[in-house]
């Protein structure tokens, strides 16, 4: 292979296919052993045992603790929900007697659709490697369907470990249809990123509702207690309680976890016996509520008012979502043991408790769950409130930190600093920026609303809508991955969709009685995400298409060799396919190379995890005397970029691997090529050690770290609209936020950065 030849694969990865050596039929044609498969095809085995193994040993001791920890974390909101449903469905007041019944077999039933078979059963079955949220779907989607925005897929990606997806063997015409119409239409997948959007942005909107609704609910107890609290003691208690709860979070979720797990067990043990003393004590017969007869006579009695009373009756679901959002920080099975075995069971006995306390009480529907509970039990009863609502907004927060990992490590956020909290529990993180946020828009809701009545209207707009959004994407992912028999699809879409759908007609009745809150919350948040993703995307486009070629660069290389400096030089980019354009323009103006060169190319799959084996892959820029590399570093999105491990000392080890393998692969086409081609092995192995002693070498002179600080600009003769998006709303963002090296903590005393302007 000549050295053109060879430098024009370089600059596109692309698939590439000649004829083995030792091919069998003599018309048969086998893809090329490309070098940058080197790596991921040789460990991903590798990976699979040792996965394995990992997972054999201690696994139920493991999963024990993480469905003990889940009960501190994922529960808190879903289980404070009896503090606030019983008020927000009457809140005008009880009418009849069996509407108590009807509003019962309401909530029993909507608690077994949707938080148990709809999120315990199915949704959690579409996680992605072990981590869940709106971008977990999405990135499913993705990996089976061309249906992102940025051009960076490659052909290398297939054979990571974790990228693979498990499909049926029988394939369906329908999935082949909806997948040639998602990549074939630009509105598509315009549409599923905004609907990703969305969703996100819905769930860190819960992040905020759910702190306020908890403590000003569990506070509220205060009232019937004692007249000296007034509302607005309860309220500045409530944003003090807040204040030390966010205040807590650096401490991540596995201490967090561990804290609150036996406060959240004391309650739900509490509410559930508490609920059975009520059902034994007031009216046994109040469990005939499990006949859904009693929701059809609610509606024949109150008609319109009982289509408006689902707004209250879906905040016994309040929640749910953390149950697929926090995923991630523990396991599907731990999830689903906690919810089986405590969550579901506590919780319906706690409302079939009130039900039965108000079957005698009507008046205290008010305050129904202090109300209902025995005097002794009083005060104890609400300090445990007080911690479980405190704990309940967890969920969420965890939930929220979660999927901006996701969507920041796809393109779609700002760049923010992401702790990794645990070391056993890789999903576990805390954002310190969002973080505060989070508590100040927590205060300020607090503050604003002042009552559980606005926020719950609030809340529940934001809970149905993730909610659909969710099957909504469930429903794509059982056609295109599961391949599911279409009457199952059918039956999951006219009954748990279609009940979504009609408690979501009810919550936007009440949009201007709070309801406005959280679609203010997303299009704040949809406005920052879509700026940051479109320019993001842009810039993608002006490098690919100002890429530097393969024979520029030994051009450029040529031109400076006699001015080469000892050392190790590393450029950054987030170009995959090709050299990016501030090279050049380096060059022009520091006419002095180092003795080796890597163009590195961070790239974030639209997978959960990269194992570290597999991290890396490397192409030589030929010839081979340049010595220069190109090398992309793939990460999923829920990766920590910062290792314990310095970057640079892993970059050069799995070079040096590179360098070595690169040798024992032969590419040949035909045999007389393979004749002229074949080198003695002593020479080889001299070669080898040449190469690896010049890398060493070039380490120990020292490395530098070339960034490229780009300008962003719209381009003359732009719109208005280009402009603001660009100049004024993007590049604010930039200049308040993160810069790349502190992202990958990139040392600041041996980095050097590049200016250059792109004009889009």
């Amino acid at each position: 292979m000549s050295s053109s030849d060879a430098a024009a694969t370089i600059h596109v990865l692309e698939e590439e296919e000649v004829v083995t050596k030792n091919q069998e039929p003599a018309n048969k044609v086998l893809r090329r052993y490309d070098s940058l498969d080197i790596e991921s095809a040789k460990l991903a085995r590798r990976y699979h045992h040792a996965a394995a193994a990992s997972t054999d040993n201690g696994g139920w001791v493991v999963l024990v603790q993480l469905a003990f920890q889940s009960i501190g974390v994922v529960y808190g909101d879903l289980g404070t929900s009896p503090l606030y449903v019983f008020p927000g469905v009457f809140s005008n007041g009880i009418k009849d007697e069996d509407d108590i019944l009807g509003v019962l077999s309401l909530i029993l039933y909507t608690l077994t659709l949707l938080p148990v078979l709809k999120y315990v059963f199915i949704v959690l079955r579409a996680n992605d490697n072990g981590d869940g949220g709106t971008f977990a779907l999405y990135s499913l989607i993705c990996r089976y369907a061309k249906v992102g925005l940025i051009p960076s897929e490659e052909m290398e990606d297939q054979n990571v470990s974790t990228f693979q997806l498990e499909l049926p063997d029988n394939r369906t015409q329908r999935a082949s249809k909806l997948k040639s119409k998602l990549e074939n239409s630009t509105f598509t997948k315009y549409f599923l990123l905004f609907a990703t959007m969305l969703g996100t942005s819905m769930l860190i909107g819960d992040g905020v509702l759910t702190p306020c609704i908890s403590v000003l609910s569990s506070m509220s107890g205060l009232k019937l207690a004692t007249q000296a609290m007034t509302e607005d003691r309860i309220v500045w208690a409530s944003v003090g309680i807040l204040i030390f709860l966010f205040m807590i979070q650096r401490f991540g979720t596995d201490k967090v976890g561990y804290t609150f797990a036996p406060i959240l067990s004391v309650w739900f043990i509490l509410i559930s016996g508490i609920g059975l003393y009520n059902i034994i004590k007031h009216d046994p017969l109040v469990i005939k509520a499990i006949n859904p007869k009693y929701i059809v006579d609610y509606f024949r009695r109150n008609q319109k008012e009982a289509w408006i009373s689902l707004g209250g009756v879906v905040l016994s679901t309040t929640g749910t979502e953390a149950l697929f959002a926090d995923v991630g920080h523990f396991s599907v099975r731990a999830i689903q043991i906690s919810t089986c075995s405590v969550v579901y069971p506590s919780i319906m006995l706690a409302y079939t408790g009130q039900a039965s306390y108000l079957r005698k009480h009507i008046s205290d529907v008010d305050n129904a769950f202090y109300a209902s509970i025995p005097g002794r039990m009083y005060w104890p009863m609400f300090v445990v409130a007080v911690m479980a609502s405190i704990i309940a907004s967890q969920s969420l927060i965890s939930g929220t930190f979660s999927i901006i990992q996701q969507s920041l490590s796809l393109g779609c956020f700002p760049r923010v600093k992401v702790v990794h909290t645990s070391t056993k529990y890789p999903g576990q993180v805390y954002i310190p920026e969002i973080n505060y946020l989070l508590m100040l828009a927590c205060i300020f809701v607090t503050l604003g609303f002042r009552n559980t009545t606005k926020i719950g209207n609030a809340y529940g707009i934001a809970v149905v809508f993730v909610m659909a959004l969710t099957s909504a994407f469930l429903v794509l992912i059982m056609i295109l991955i599961w391949k599911t028999h279409v009457l199952l699809i059918l039956a999951y879409v006219f009954t748990i969709f279609a009940i979504e759908l009609v408690y979501l007609s009810s919550v936007l009745y009440k949009f201007d009685q709070g309801g406005y809150l959280p679609l203010a919350f997303a299009m704040f948040l949809m406005t920052i995400m879509f700026v940051w993703n479109d320019v993001y995307r842009r810039k993608y486009h002006f490098e690919l298409q100002h890429k530097i070629s393969s024979e520029k660069v030994k051009e450029i290389v040529d031109e400076t060799n006699s001015q080469r400096l000892p050392g190790l030089a590393i450029f950054y980019s987030e170009l995959v396919h090709g050299i990016p354009p501030i090279f050049k323009h380096y060059v022009a103006n520091v006419p002095v190379l180092h003795s080796i060169l890597v163009f590195v190319s961070f790239k974030s799959l639209p997978i959960s995890k990269v194992p570290i084996e597999e991290r890396f892959l490397f192409r030589r820029v030929q010839p081979k005397e340049l010595q220069v590399f190109r090398c992309v570093v793939r990460y999923g999105y829920t990766d920590a970029r910062n290792e314990e491990e310095p970057f640079e000392k892993m970059l050069v080890e799995r070079l040096k691997e590179f360098i070595r393998e690169g040798y024992c692969i032969r590419e040949v086409q035909n045999e007389e090529e393979e004749l002229s081609e074949i080198a003695n092995e002593d020479e080889l192995n001299e070669q080898v050690v040449r190469d690896v002693e010049y890398l060493d070498k070039a380490w120990r002179c020292g490395v530098v770290h070339l960034m490229g600080e780009q300008e962003v600009v719209a381009a003359k003769g732009a719109n208005v609209v280009k402009r603001l998006l660009i100049d004024y709303g993007y590049n604010f963002l930039k200049r308040n936020l993160r810069q790349t090296n502190n992202v990958f903590d990139i040392p600041h005393k041996r980095m050097l950065k590049v200016g250059m302007t792109y004009e889009l």
